[in-house]
């Protein structure tokens, strides 16, 4: 892959997920700027969540959306079982053991970050679409859907293009939201000093969802800062391309699919 030697680029992702894509940058060459322009926090209430749980064979589908959802979903399914009497806590390696004996939903993922979530939980991924985003999974769950019934756990400020397309095409769909996205006001000073001066701007910035895109520039608002001409946004996707646009910001490079891997080589490419 080319080289990112000394390119200095602007990682906006939360605080969590922005370390792997940081040593993807630094393995290359790049210096990584990690200001996070999102941050993920509890629904208003996990009780939509904690009855699907409670009643999970009922559904003949299990749906994730992020590697968070997957991480929420885990963390109150383990706090469910650990209060039935009689049935041992289960972590990631043993929860497989533990399952009800009740058939358990089939399991469809939107991409392989999310994949990898689910097995790290030691569960089974049925089907991931051949394009990683919701329009490509509703489409490869179409088959399915007729009479079948979907738990769809996702974030609250999720495009609904999903349970849609599958409720139009007879499927009952519930939605239950594990986490919510917050604008980390905190990011404020970081953003003051990174883009109040010319020498001090990145050589690029990284947008790896919608959310990214329109937090960033809700918090340069708020800083009365506007995003610099000639910097390079890369966009993971066309869902984040199109946001781009809308907010008035035509990307410079959109990886071919919505992975960081790919994200990481559009850049270096185009670069090269």
């Amino acid at each position: 892959m080319p080289s990112l030697t000394n390119k200095r680029i602007l990682i906006t992702r939360t605080r969590h997920q922005a370390s792997d894509l940081a040593a993807q940058l630094e393995a290359l060459g790049a210096t990584p700027v990690l200001i996070p322009t999102i941050e993920i926090i509890s629904p208003t209430t996990y009780a939509p969540l904690d009855a699907a749980l409670s009643q999970l064979d009922s559904y003949d589908w299990l749906l994730f959306t992020s590697a968070n959802a997957v991480e929420v979903f885990h963390q109150r399914r383990n706090s469910q079982t650990a209060t039935t009497p009689g049935v041992p806590y289960p972590d990631s390696r043993t929860w497989a053991f533990t399952r009800p004996r009740k058939p358990f939903p089939r399991i469809a993922v939107i991409g392989p970050a999310t994949a990898k979530a689910v097995q790290s939980i030691g569960l089974t991924v049925d089907l991931v679409p051949p394009h990683y985003i919701a329009e490509s999974l509703a489409e490869s769950l179409l088959p399915e859907t007729p009479g079948r019934s979907f738990l769809l756990v996702r974030a609250t400020e999720a495009r609904d293009h999903l349970p849609e397309i599958l409720t139009a095409a007879g499927a009952t769909v519930t939605i239950a939201e594990a986490y919510r996205n917050q604008i980390p006001t905190e990011s404020i000073p970081a953003l003051q000093r990174l883009f109040s001066n010319a020498p001090n701007y990145p050589d690029a910035i990284t947008f790896t969802s919608a959310s990214t895109a329109r937090n960033l520039i809700a918090l340069l608002e708020t800083a009365n800062l506007t995003l610099p001409p000639n910097i390079t946004l890369a966009s993971i996707g066309p869902i984040t391309s199109q946001t781009l646009r809308d907010l008035g910001h035509e990307p410079t490079v959109e990886a071919p699919e919505p992975t960081i891997p790919a994200l990481i080589h559009a850049l270096a490419t185009y670069w090269s």
